[in-house]
């Protein structure tokens, strides 16, 4: 299997199960841990808590663009909204962009940014620390 098919189906399988708000496809979609960034704080947690976060939040992060960065890495720019009723579909729409991180076809990184130039930047850091290791 192409590594980037692999990246991108696991990346694809995420933003299913938390678009959806399907906690227990959340829960499975990630590693435990996994480490995580966003406005409210930074750090591992369990893949319990991404469901309880997924359910908390209801946040849907519809993907616009993919950028590879390595074999285990994708910057993905997001639109975020959070309202996941049809019914009521949101109207304020926030440009984000999400650096992933990818081990044995589960999230085990999810980092969001408020831009994706500031994604990519964090990105290519990581992928640089991983490679002098």
């Amino acid at each position: 299997m192409n590594m980037n098919t692999a990246l991108e189906d696991a990346i694809s399988e995420w933003h299913t199960a938390v678009n959806h708000g399907d906690l227990e496809r959340a829960a499975a979609a990630v590693g435990t841990p996994i480490v995580v960034l966003g406005p409210k704080g930074a750090g591992p947690i369990t893949a319990e808590q991404f469901a309880q976060w997924v359910e908390r939040s209801g946040i849907c992060l519809v993907p616009r663009s993919w950028h590879p960065v390595s074999d285990r890495l994708m910057v993905v720019e997001q639109d975020a909204s959070w309202s996941r009723n049809p019914a009521e579909p949101s109207n304020d729409i926030t440009k984000v962009a999400t650096v992933f991180r990818v081990t044995d076809g589960t999230v085990t990184a999810a980092l969001r940014l408020p831009d994706l130039r500031s994604a990519l930047d964090l990105a290519y850091i990581c992928r640089e620390m991983a490679a002098s290791e």
